[in-house]
């Protein structure tokens, strides 16, 4: 006889439960279960996850939550029907929004007015039911609000003192006529998770293992259960076994049954939601062509004005439409980009800035009929005043309708080995050397543990490796989304619970983007740009001290000099086109226009390289080999690209023209293509596509080939309108560094976080382009940095560095800094320690970055002084800088470097590598400049500063680096057999030195490295961290 798991937690249960909701689902269909119930703690994070497996396999989920009360016990919940669905999510919504950030607890009379379509199940070692005191009124209240659907919950898991726990639970059931269903916690799908589960326990109260004591579950009987195993353990009462069938059948509801409205917008009065997009779409045509608008354009208008009609997306288009009317109107920097960039519509309507019928994108590949999916529409804000933005949306449509979207923080490689480390007592200092030897997405392998001092042999060490490779993906917790909102015309917590965000006046949703996606639910994305921040910021610098009035817009179109910039990839803090990648690209495409920046950018990506299209499309860019097609038909979608598919769009087309796909099946090609690696569903697609290929006289090679492209496009291949759109923001960028390079750099440095390099590399690249920077200075720096009159430095302009950049000084020390200054100039040290009232870290680093030096005081005088003052200060002693102390010696250039970097994490003043030039030379060693120089294919040996390490996945395991000097970039690359022999110096060194082969192509420059090793210098480089992306 089978029966249902009604109370079980996934990893969702975040550091409880030990299994993925998935892994629950597969295990109970493969134990021939007919349903299982999903009652996470507090919340239903997994349960999307758990229906999707669930409807694959055919198993009846059971949604429902274990609920914290607010006297510390617990009741599980479980939906009967939609209506109870709500209530369980509203139940929860109010324990979260009253709570801490990832804690809730309800009230008994909250959990009574919350009973419409919930079952209950009490019982447990945390239920009143069960407990030594009585629960009194409690039980009558749940007995009065729930009726005959509270049931008492009789657990089971061996241990000693459950059968007094049951003996209680039993007779006040009886008291209060409650039925009686038998349970077991499920906290993992498989016995052998039982370890993990208690280094989870660990983590959680934060601490070790073997000091957990009670906190750790006795034994390994929180798995789930055959049906024979669960039969014999409560085979003394099968009345109890046999009525898990009977509540399960009481549960009917299905997250399908979910029914999504998107909110209306407040319209004209009489006018529909169609009709007001169709009024809006059409004056934007006249804002866009003028006067005369194409045929071709007011026929693509109609075609998709009749599709997202159809589809019931109007009101969709205008919440968009309406938020990048707010933009504007407070002069936010914004632009749409991704699929929607295809759309002729959202073109028309200002929210994207790409014209998809000039540029021949492909409709379908943003909305079709056949898919019949949400659209999604990422919008791009400048990444300061993007607050502004969400904040409006909550306003709008109040914070019932609109809740920001999860991000699960999961586990990776570092964090693991930290946590688990932890949990088994290892020393913290070891945890840490491997961890930071680790990448975030490596493997945890036995060998990553031997190379920084680990025995994989050694139990304790095993027992690392082993549970920190099984936690990699698990939920450490709930975040939130950079920018998507999910919006509703009724309440979302009718939908999903909402919690609070971390930061103040946001809430979240409990479900992530996929979970949305999966049922079919609209996101409103409103992303962090730092690219628009910093064109923002730059138009505002040329507008203030130069009275020029540009806008992205108005930018001067294909500029040679821009375009002559680019091709010597001179393009640090330009946006998209700044990698190592990139750079290595430049010389060789040498992009001459926008299109062929909108080439560029796509083509240094996974989709191309994997297909084996990059360097086919190079060749005949040069002329090294003909442009050929492999079929007349396919001439017009890929003429653009030389007859090489480059584009997700392509791809569609490709499949349409060259085999016979609908538009419809075309763009299920493409959702699969973006899902392979999870669901494998691309390769059913192989067979059918080179078929058809090969049907119309396409060569088998030539078909293989944009088969494995089309599967390469899974890793991130760009759609044309989304490089279009980033190319749109690359150019302006580049245009501004090639003309304005003061202001841009100024610009870049205010916009900060944001791009592929450290404020240290951008003042150095700032300074080889005849930017004067200056330090920081209390009496003329800002928090941001500013420009000052300069005629020595281009443009006439130096960039003076702003307070921000001084380490452990906050915005609060800047504000009283203004404050102070705003009425008159500091005299001396003494009255600015006086009138600011900063404390002794703050002044000391100012000491320490120079900041002082106006005052006439060398850097270790003012630090002594500052010391000295605030002593006097805190004592209300008169303040006086001079009595009779040490005599300081000035600061070496190494040093004012040192000093430097280790209070501001870059220094104006020269690069840390300058003050040691003459040793280096001494060992025969050149910079960058020289490097450049040498001739093709012969040894060099060089040592630089790392900047950055990149690991691609389509690289076959090589490894790239760039090095940096005073003088410019080295790159490296590390085969796979170089970089596993010194994998400690590839991944940890600041000051690297490499020795290998030189190899000069196109005006690209790459040393092949053969040996890695430490350069001998003194005193020690010190240097900023290094951007590392894997």
């Amino acid at each position: 006889m089978s029966y249902i798991p009604l109370w079980c937690k996934s990893n969702f249960s975040f550091l409880e439960g030990a299994s993925h909701p998935d892994e629950l689902v597969e295990e109970a269909h493969r134990l021939g279960l007919s349903a299982l119930a999903l009652t996470d703690r507090d919340g239903i994070y997994g349960v999307v996850r758990a229906h999707v497996k669930a409807r694959e396999l055919g198993l009846h989920l059971i949604v429902g939550s274990q609920v914290t009360v607010d006297d510390g016990s617990v009741i599980v919940l479980l939906a009967q029907d939609r209506n109870g669905y709500a209530s369980l999510c509203r139940l929860l919504t109010a324990g979260h929004l009253r709570s801490p950030k990832g804690e809730s607890a309800v009230t008994w009379d909250e959990v009574c007015q919350h009973t419409a379509g919930l079952l209950a199940l009490w019982g447990g070692d945390r239920s009143l039911l069960a407990g030594g005191a009585e629960p009194g009124d409690i039980a009558g209240k749940l007995r009065d609000a729930f009726g005959d659907s509270l049931y008492a919950m009789v657990t089971r898991h061996r241990r000693d003192e459950e059968a007094l726990q049951e003996a209680r639970l039993r007779k006040r059931a009886a008291k209060y006529g409650l039925s009686l269903v038998a349970a077991t916690e499920v906290l993992y799908h498989t016995p052998a998770r039982r370890p993990l589960q208690d280094v989870l326990t660990a983590i959680r109260y934060g601490a070790a293992v073997s000091a957990a004591g009670r906190k750790l579950k006795p034994n390994a009987e929180h798995g789930l259960k055959s049906p024979f195993a669960f039969t014999k353990l409560f085979s003394d009462d099968p009345v109890v076994f046999a009525r898990t069938q009977e509540v399960a059948e009481q549960c009917t509801f299905s997250l399908s049954e979910i029914r999504y409205g998107y909110p209306s917008e407040r319209l004209p009065d009489g006018t529909s939601s169609a009709q007001w997009l169709r009024h809006l779409t059409l004056e934007g045509t006249r804002q866009r062509y003028g006067r005369k608008v194409p045929s071709e354009v007011l026929s693509q208008i109609e075609k998709e004005l009749a599709i997202i009609e159809a589809l019931d997306y109007p009101g969709y288009f205008l919440t968009m439409w309406e938020i990048v009317e707010f933009c504007r109107e407070r002069g936010i920097l914004c632009q749409g980009r991704g699929s929607a960039a295809n759309s002729t519509v959202c073109y028309c309507l200002g929210i994207t800035a790409i014209d998809p019928v000039r540029m021949g994108l492909l409709f379908e590949r943003f909305i079709s009929k056949e898919r019949a999916e949400p659209p999604d529409i990422d919008l791009d804000i400048q990444h300061d005043r993007r607050e502004e933005a969400i904040q409006h949306v909550y306003e709008k449509y109040g914070r019932d309708h609109a809740a920001m979207v999860a991000n699960v923080i999961r586990y990776r490689s570092r964090s693991a080995v930290r946590d688990v480390g932890k949990a088994l007592g290892l020393p913290e200092t070891s945890l840490d050397r491997m961890a930071k030897f680790l990448s975030s997405y490596d493997a945890i392998h036995p060998e990553a543990l031997r190379q920084v001092g680990f025995d994989p042999e050694v139990p304790m060490h095993e027992h690392l490796l082993r549970l920190a490779s099984e936690i990699l993906d698990f939920p450490r917790h709930l975040s939130i989304h950079p920018g998507g909102f999910l919006l509703g015309h009724g309440p979302v917590h009718d939908i999903v619970p909402i919690e609070n965000a971390t930061m103040p006046g946001r809430t979240v949703v409990q479900w992530d983007k996929e979970d949305l996606e999966d049922l079919g639910l609209f996101k409103v994305d409103l992303l962090g740009l730092g690219g628009l921040t910093q064109l923002d910021r730059c138009f505002q610098l040329l507008k203030e001290h130069r009275g020029i009035d540009l806008s992205m817009a108005t930018i001067p179109p294909e500029d040679p000099e821009t375009f002559e910039m680019i091709c010597r990839a001179d393009t640090v803090g330009v946006f998209q086109i700044e990698s190592r990648a990139q750079m290595a690209m430049l010389p060789r495409l040498r992009p001459q226009n926008f299109y062929d920046l909108v080439i560029e950018i796509s083509i240094v990506r996974p989709g191309p390289i994997t297909g084996g299209m990059v360097h086919p499309y190079l060749r005949r860019r040069s002329g090294k080999e003909p442009v050929e097609y492999p079929h007349p038909s396919l001439i017009p979608v890929l003429e653009k690209t030389l007859g090489v598919p480059l584009f997700q769009e392509q791809v569609m087309r490709l499949a349409v023209v060259a085999a016979d796909y609908t538009p419809g099946e075309a763009d299920q090609l493409r959702r699969d293509m973006a899902a392979w690696h999870r669901t494998g569903r691309m390769e059913r697609h192989r067979e059918r596509l080179i078929a058809r290929m090969q049907a119309k006289g396409i060569t088998p090679e030539f078909s293989e080939r944009v088969f494995q492209q089309i599967r390469g496009f899974g890793e991130y291949g760009f759609p044309e309108s989304h490089a279009a759109s980033f190319a749109l923001i690359a150019y302006a960028t580049a245009w501004l560094k090639r003309h304005y390079p003061v202001e841009f750099a100024c610009a870049l440095l205010n916009a900060q976080p944001m791009g592929f390099y450290t404020p240290a590399t951008i003042v150095e690249d700032a300074k080889r382009h005849g930017v004067v920077v200056r330090p920081v200075d209390v009496q003329k720096s800002a928090w941001d940095c500013t420009l000052e009159p300069c005629p020595e430095s281009t443009g006439g302009f130096a960039v003076r560095m702003g307070l921000r950049y001084v380490k452990g000084l906050g915005k609060g020390d800047w504000e009283r800094i203004e404050a102070a200054r705003s009425s008159s100039s500091f005299t001396s040290l003494a009255d600015f320690v006086r009138r600011s009232g900063l404390d002794e870290g703050a002044l000391s680093t100012l000491a320490e970055a120079g900041a002082f030096d106006g005052f006439g005081l060398d850097r270790r005088r003012a630090l002594w002084d500052v010391r000295r003052l605030i002593r006097t200060r805190d004592e209300s002693l008169p303040l006086q800088v001079r009595e009779i102390g040490p005599t300081f010696h000035l600061l070496n250039a190494f040093e004012e470097v040192t000093w430097d970097y280790r209070s501001t994490s870059h220094s104006p003043r020269r690069y840390p590598l300058e003050p040691l030039r003459a040793q280096l030379r001494a060992q025969g060693l050149p910079d960058a400049r020289t490097v450049a120089s040498l001739r093709n294919g012969g040894q060099v040996r060089y040592a630089g500063i790392v900047i950055c390490r990149q690991r691609p996945g389509t690289a076959g395991g090589v490894v790239f680096m760039t090095l940096e000097d005073e003088t410019g970039f080295v790159n490296v690359v590390l085969w796979e057999r170089v970089f596993e022999e010194y994998a400690v110096l590839a991944k940890t060194a600041k000051f690297l030195g490499v020795t290998g082969t030189l190899q000069v192509e196109q005006g690209v420059v790459h040393i092949v490295a053969e040996k890695l090793w430490t350069p001998e210098v003194n005193p020690k480089i010190v240097s900023a961290p290094s951007r590392d992306f894997h």
